[in-house]
């Protein structure tokens, strides 16, 4: 895993854990040299984890809407920056550019990133893996949630096996690294 796409919020939440555990991962991220793809924003756990894989010699690499870069959300410090022209633009280059997807505390822009990783998995699209960190609970129910789909039929048990979900930064990256083929950087089961 050479790259790590990580969704997260504009906004830093309530829990000061959010921050703290954002900047773990940062500093994870850039001692394994697994490089940072990200939303482009200076704002919120997006500024934290650009700013923390930045200072620790990492390499970050945003993308962003030119809408949200004239509204001067944009980490103009950032290794690279893509100017794409809407959402469904940055998502699909962060896709290209990136080897796994993960998704910490983050509002509903998170989620439709997390939710459509595992779609166009689904669909074929890309075979990478996608992994929920569960920093302080905070996605408790929403796992709660996608069993309940599982259970009622709408999610298939191995397609809801697919996500990964842990609460610890190291067996987070490990689990999506190892899923990762070293040669392709295509997902394995």
């Amino acid at each position: 895993m050479q790259r790590l796409a990580v969704y997260c919020g504009a906004n830093a939440g309530q829990d000061p854990a959010y921050a703290a555990s954002t900047i773990l991962l940062g500093k994870a991220m850039a001692a394994r040299g697994v490089d940072l793809v990200y939303g482009g924003g200076r704002l919120g756990l997006m500024g934290i984890i650009a700013d923390t894989v930045l200072v620790e010699g990492g390499r970050v690499h945003g993308v962003i809407p030119e809408m949200l870069r004239d509204l001067e959300v944009a980490h103009t410090g950032v290794t690279e920056l893509h100017i794409v022209q809407n959402m469904h633009e940055r998502k699909a280059k962060m896709t290209d550019l990136t080897d796994a997807f993960v998704a910490l505390p983050g509002g509903v822009g998170t989620m439709d990133e997390l939710f459509e990783a595992w779609s166009w998995n689904a669909l074929g699209y890309h075979n990478k893996p996608f992994a929920i960190l569960n920093i302080g609970g905070y996605w408790d129910s929403l796992i709660d949630f996608l069993d309940k789909m599982s259970e009622q039929g709408f999610v298939s048990a191995e397609r809801r096996k697919h996500l990964i979900v842990s609460d610890n930064i190291d067996d987070c990256l490990d689990r999506l690294a190892a899923a990762c083929n070293s040669e392709t950087g295509s997902f394995t089961w």
